[in-house]
């Protein structure tokens, strides 16, 4: 796989891990702070949730991760664009859902690595 698409995966699989981190182990303490629209009371009570997705942030991580250590190319491709293809599709349901920065944070560099997967 080319250099540039290895570099996106890697950063995409890294922010993934960030993810699992905040989700899973910083909700109450960071979670208010980045979703500032939301009623601090609410942290509590959806921590358990919360960690489940954070849990599926990090399916994501080793997903992206396991795709760039895989030595066949078109192995290595297609489990790439299918990790990066739901990491694309979390971020769009998150920017519809959630919060609109979201699509900035996950969408529109899973869209960038995939271009460069297709076409480097």
């Amino acid at each position: 796989m080319h250099l540039i698409a290895s570099i996106l995966i890697g950063f995409i699989a890294f922010l993934h891990l960030y993810i699992l981190y905040f989700e899973m182990f910083a909700w109450e303490t960071r979670g208010p702070k980045v979703f500032r629209q939301f009623p601090k009371d609410l942290f509590p009570k959806t921590k358990a949730l919360a960690a489940n997705q954070g849990l599926y942030n990090g399916f994501l991580a080793a997903g992206l991760i396991w795709s760039l250590c895989i030595s066949d190319p078109v192995w290595n491709k297609n489990v790439a664009l299918f990790f990066l293809g739901c990491v694309a599709v979390a971020g769009l349901y998150g920017a519809m859902t959630a919060d609109k920065k979201i699509l900035f944070v996950q969408t529109i560099p899973a869209t960038l690595a995939i271009l460069a997967v297709l076409f480097l």
